[in-house]
């Protein structure tokens, strides 16, 4: 219709049609006629489309919704008008148990974040979120396939960036705590080699972070004791992270503990593993000299 007051009441009733006239007629007339209502020239009536969005899905079977809406709501999530993506963020969580998983982590939790983005408050919506990104989050993060728990991981950083230290404290601290082991550093005992590895890479980035104190007390003694090990893969890692360790502790550490590991791993019988020993000694000189 030409009105625009038509077609904005036509979007706020559309998923109400579609549940008295079936599943045939929604798909080949009314999905068309939604997808069309998300682009609407006016932005009252592509506000009225997007609030409507989780409604209009529930009634469509999970692979219409992915093929026909995903992709217009993600356009909505950088539509001109705030009010378009506000009416988005507020209803865009509840696609979740509709689209399933795999969806879900794929294609809806980027727009969600995209939105948290947005550089006006009502989008992004804090109490809003805590109501239904983070149950979205909390039950993924609980899957039973790691795949999925692994992309909730990698999403965790982001909305933490986003949110703020306060907010991740309150909401999201907890939850990650649950991925982590009662004591990570015993892993480093682990039968099997990748867990070893792991905790090697894993010190190379707490380093950094923790400081002088933390490293040489709690991180420094595991990566020595690594350095022992049988895996000439973990050999060389401990080698890169030693070398990594080198600004960050005293110099009189560097001299009485990181230099005699290296001197020993740059004489391991395996030449890559003498290779980042010697690469890391050099640079201990250097800092020797520098000093």
């Amino acid at each position: 219709d030409k009105s625009w007051r038509v077609r904005y009441m036509v979007a706020n009733q559309l998923y109400e049609l579609c549940e008295a006239v079936g599943p045939e007629p929604t798909r080949s007339d009314l999905v068309p006629a939604y997808v069309r209502l998300l682009g609407d020239n006016e932005a009252e009536v592509r506000i009225a489309a997007a609030g409507k969005v989780t409604k209009f899905c529930r009634i469509l079977n999970p692979e219409l919704a992915v093929q026909h809406i995903l992709p217009c709501v993600k356009e909505s999530s950088s539509d001109s008008s705030q009010h378009v993506r506000s009416a988005l963020a507020s209803v865009i969580m509840g696609m979740t148990p509709i689209l399933g998983k795999d969806a879900t982590i794929e294609q809806l939790l980027p727009i969600f974040l995209s939105l948290l983005k947005d550089e006006f408050p009502d989008v992004i919506g804090i109490d809003l979120l805590s109501q239904s990104l983070l149950p979205a989050i909390v039950e993924l993060a609980e899957d039973r396939h790691w795949r999925v728990r692994l992309a909730i991981i990698e999403y965790i950083p982001l909305l933490a960036s986003q949110l703020g230290v306060g907010f991740f404290d309150e909401k999201l601290g907890a939850l990650c705590m649950q991925w982590l082991n009662d004591k990570v550093l015993d892993m480093a005992t682990n039968p099997h080699y990748l867990y070893r590895m792991t905790i090697v890479q894993a010190i190379s980035l707490l380093g950094p972070v923790m400081g002088a104190e933390i490293t040489c007390s709690k991180l420094l003694p595991v990566v020595v004791t690594a350095s022992k090990d049988r895996v000439p893969n973990i050999k060389f890692n401990v080698a890169k992270v030693l070398q990594s360790f080198i600004p960050i502790v005293d110099q009189s550490v560097v001299e009485k503990t990181i230099k005699p590991c290296l001197i020993e791993l740059s004489e391991d019988p395996d030449v890559d593993v003498r290779f980042f020993a010697t690469q890391a000694l050099q640079l201990t000189d250097q800092a020797v000299m520098a000093s």
